[in-house]
C-alpha cells in the first residue's frame, strides 16, 4: 500500500511565518505549486483521498482537481495560543509558554492546543487505519503531518525534526504488516 501526501500549497501565513490559522488560503504562488504538483500526480495511483478539514487544504485539493474525505485525524497541529504568530511575537507575548515548548516540543502541551506527542497520535490511529484498508490513498495535509507520518514509519515522534515537506511536494510512505518504509520525500 503507498499513502502520498501531498502538503498544501504556499499559504499567506507561510509567507509571513506564522503558526498558521485555520481559515488562511492559498497565495497564486501556492496556487501554481499545486498546478504543478497535479501533473506530478499522474505518476501515483491511488483509489481514495484524504483531506485535512482547513482552508488551505480544502482550496489544494480543488485545485488538485479531486474529491476528499475530510480526517480529522490529518489537520495541522493545534498550536494554541501561539497561533497565528510569528516566532518574536509568541516569544515576546508568551515568553514563559515559549521557554517551555522550546525546553520540550515534543511533550509540551500549548495551552488552547496541543503537543507533537498528542498530534502523533492522531497521525498514528490514522496511518494504523490505512494499514488495515490496505489501499492506495493521497491525502491532502500540512507539513507538521507528514513529518509525524514519516516518524511513524521509523516509530516514534522523536524524529519529527529530522524531515521536511514543502508547499506542494509530495512524500510517499509505503506500508504493510510486515514493513514501512518512505519511497519518496519532498517530491516534486
Amino acid at each position: 500500500m503507498d499513502i502520498i501526501f501531498v502538503r498544501h500549497g504556499e499559504s499567506h501565513d507561510n509567507v509571513e511565518k506564522r503558526f498558521s490559522r485555520d481559515f488562511i488560503t492559498l497565495t497564486e504562488r501556492g496556487i501554481q505549486q499545486i498546478r504543478d504538483a497535479r501533473e506530478n500526480l499522474d505518476v501515483y495511483d491511488f483509489n481514495k483521498v484524504y483531506v485535512s478539514p482547513l482552508e488551505r487544504t480544502l482550496q489544494t485539493l480543488s485545485h488538485l482537481g479531486l474529491d476528499g474525505e475530510v480526517d480529522e485525524r490529518v489537520r495541522e497541529m493545534n498550536f494554541g495560543i501561539f497561533t497565528g504568530l510569528t516566532f518574536k511575537e509568541y516569544q515576546d507575548k508568551y515568553p514563559k509558554e515559549t521557554r517551555m515548548w522550546m525546553e520540550d516540543s515534543l511533550n509540551y502541551t500549548i495551552p488552547e492546543g496541543e503537543s507533537i506527542v498528542d498530534t502523533y497520535k492522531r497521525v498514528e490511529s490514522f496511518m494504523e487505519d490505512m494499514l488495515q484498508r490496505n489501499e492506495n490513498a493521497l491525502v491532502v495535509t500540512h507539513e507538521g503531518i507528514i513529518r509525524l507520518a514519516c516518524s511513524w514509519v521509523i516509530g516514534s515522534p522523536e524524529h519529527f525534526y529530522r524531515f521536511r515537506a514543502d508547499n506542494g511536494s509530495a512524500t510517499v510512505i509505503s506500508a504493510d504488516i510486515n514493513y514501512r518504509f518512505i519511497k519518496k520525500l519532498n517530491h516534486r
